[in-house]
């Protein structure tokens, strides 16, 4: 094992032995019981510290699970209890339009791809699980933001910007808003060309139990098999997929 694996390793040993105890863990059981020596074990710890993945109270010195750590556990759970109803979906839609469908969120500002099924074309979309793209650049992203507040879309572009992809990327706030209000009269979304050259994707957005967007769905393709007479048909299924799944996934 090289230095690096056996540091990664150990440091994983450790998040698992502080996420063990809910009352916090102090540094010399810690090194006692993964059998390592004490300035070792601060020394990855502090490493974890500084990305969020453990945190330490400064009075009592009890090591504790992070807000970095938190947030990886709950994507896991979330990812669970989407991707049961939703791969079903994705894969009639791949077979229907023979195109890659995609089901994803907005985490932080981005949109992040929680699954896909892969289009069985040579030359085709991709965008694995977990890869992640702005979310005015975005199909899914804008099919979302759609149904928020204008107040919470300035303050998106507020925190984040519009950062120019392609050619075709939205960079300017009053054409943000105006493809806003053409996708909720529409019902869906395009991103034509606007994150990578020469690829299309269609979305409509997916409502949680509560009515809220919690989630979008998408097909994705090649722009010269992405003809408007296809865009229209890719539109109708993912609007119906995302009808057929609203309600039944939640974050």
């Amino acid at each position: 094992m090289s230095n690096a694996v056996q540091s990664v390793d150990r440091a994983l040993r450790l998040l698992e032995l502080v996420a063990a105890d809910p009352d916090g863990r102090r540094l010399s059981d810690l090194a006692r019981a993964a059998g390592l020596a004490v300035s070792t074990t601060h020394r990855l710890l502090t490493s974890l510290e500084q990305r969020g993945f453990v945190q330490v109270e400064g009075e009592t010195g009890l090591w504790h699970v992070g807000q970095t750590a938190h947030r990886v556990g709950a994507a896991w759970g979330r990812a669970r209890t989407m991707l049961a109803p939703a791969m079903p979906h994705l894969r009639r839609l791949r077979d229907a339009t023979r195109e890659t469908a995609n089901l994803g969120l907005i985490e932080d500002g981005w949109v992040v791809t929680l699954a896909q099924a892969e289009s069985r074309e040579i030359m085709r979309a991709i965008s694995p699980p977990g890869g992640r793209a702005p979310t005015f650049c975005s199909g899914m992203g804008k099919a979302i933001v759609a149904t928020w507040p204008d107040a919470q879309i300035d303050q998106l572009i507020d925190r984040h910007g519009l950062g120019a992809a392609t050619r075709n990327s939205l960079t300017r706030r009053e054409d943000v808003h105006a493809e806003m209000a053409k996708i909720r009269d529409q019902g869906f979304a395009m991103d034509d060309e606007e994150f990578v050259p020469g690829l299309r994707c269609v979305a409509a957005v997916i409502e949680g139990p509560g009515g809220d967007a919690v989630a979008a769905v998408s097909v994705s393709g090649l722009s010269l098999r992405m003809t408007p007479d296809k865009v229209a048909r890719c539109a109708e299924l993912v609007q119906r997929v995302a009808v057929d799944l609203s309600g039944r996934v939640a974050v």
